[in-house]
């Protein structure tokens, strides 16, 4: 494959391009260089173009001669607070639009479009009366009074959360997780119009090697690797109970570049999520990451965050068996891998 990879310069985009690459497939990068992400941004040279994916002129270059695209460019975290929500639209929603339009002038129709797993809002829940139930948003008086698991909606019982299915209610709770899903909405249309193939990859917690430093945009895992870098002990909100699927970023790249050799043979539009399959809680890696950096213990701070979930956690059982895909890593062996630093192209 000649595959476009947008983003390609970012955590997740390098090990994509690193992969690719030792798959035998010529690779293109376009990537923006966000201040809030890169400390630099480096001269263009051959297969590196140094660009916006919502510039339409920068697009139509990068697009001639490629087959497939692989479009991981986004602004990605939870934000900072509502300042951030038109640059979510414009980045993530509008740039993605850009995108499909220019591929809709072209004969390329294979795309990997990266989904996140925040698309869901809050994952599966049961209650033992009422069985599968979608809780709405949790109440600022619960988060307040230390009450952080969402009751039953129906009867406020007790809830036994479990693993999120792609066949789930989407429920986007906060702008990141709005532009995402709304990504995956122009995809599936791009699609439909052009006869295109899209796999939309809902990544869960992504960690490893080259996760970003000292940005509030970056993954939890990657705050607490910074916080414990400078000395300090990780600050878990909540009670640290919260359900989460961590993935190592190199599981990442080999879903995204089977998924990319698939698309010939896939439906016009297919959802997958992309987890290792194992439940940890948010202060589970919080000490894992304090035992392996030899760092203070974390702090369980009972602070909270009105766009966060409590649990989300994923079955990637239509990735495994549709296309053979399966984790290399658990937490354990994935964490040693962080701490040694990995390889970097």
């Amino acid at each position: 494959m000649r595959v476009l990879l947008t983003g390609g310069a970012g955590f997740i985009g390098r090990q994509v391009r690193h992969q690719l690459v030792a798959e035998g497939h010529e690779v293109v990068v376009l990537d923006s260089f966000r201040p809030d992400v890169h400390t630099h941004k480096p001269a263009p040279r051959p297969g590196l173009i140094v660009g916006d994916v919502r510039d339409g002129a920068t697009v139509a270059a990068a697009l001639d001669g490629i087959d497939t695209v692989i479009h991981l460019a986004a602004k990605v975290g939870l934000g900072v607070d509502l300042d951030d929500l038109d640059d979510y639209v414009s980045s993530n929603s509008l740039g993605t639009a850009v995108l499909l339009r220019q591929l809709a002038h072209t004969k390329i129709r294979h795309v990997v479009y990266a989904s996140s797993m925040v698309v869901y809002g809050e994952g599966r829940y049961d209650c033992d009366q009422h069985g599968q139930v979608a809780p709405g948003p949790r109440r600022t008086e619960d988060l307040e009074a230390g009450r952080f698991e969402p009751p039953c909606p129906i009867c406020g019982a007790q809830l036994r959360p479990g693993l999120v299915a792609e066949s789930a209610l989407l429920d986007p709770r906060n702008a990141y997780a709005a532009s995402k899903l709304n990504g995956e909405h122009l995809a599936a249309s791009w699609a439909r119009e052009t006869g295109g193939r899209v796999s939309a990859l809902r990544f869960h917690n992504v960690y490893g090697p080259g996760m970003p430093r000292n940005t509030p945009y970056a993954g939890v895992a990657a705050i607490f690797r910074s916080m414990l870098e400078r000395g300090e002990a990780p600050r878990v909100f909540e009670d640290g109970r919260q359900r989460r699927d961590f993935i190592h970023v190199r599981d990442i790249a080999t879903a995204v570049t089977m998924s990319a050799a698939a698309l010939p043979h896939q439906p016009a539009f297919t959802a997958y999520n992309v987890g290792s399959g194992t439940m940890q809680t948010i202060g589970d890696v919080a000490t894992a990451l304090s035992r392996a950096y030899n760092g203070p213990a974390p702090v369980v701070t009972g602070q909270y965050r009105l766009g966060d979930v409590r649990h989300i956690t994923a079955s990637s059982a239509r990735l495994k068996d549709t296309l053979g895909w399966k984790p290399a890593y658990d937490l354990t062996t994935g964490l040693a891998d962080l701490v040694a630093g990995g390889h970097r192209w």
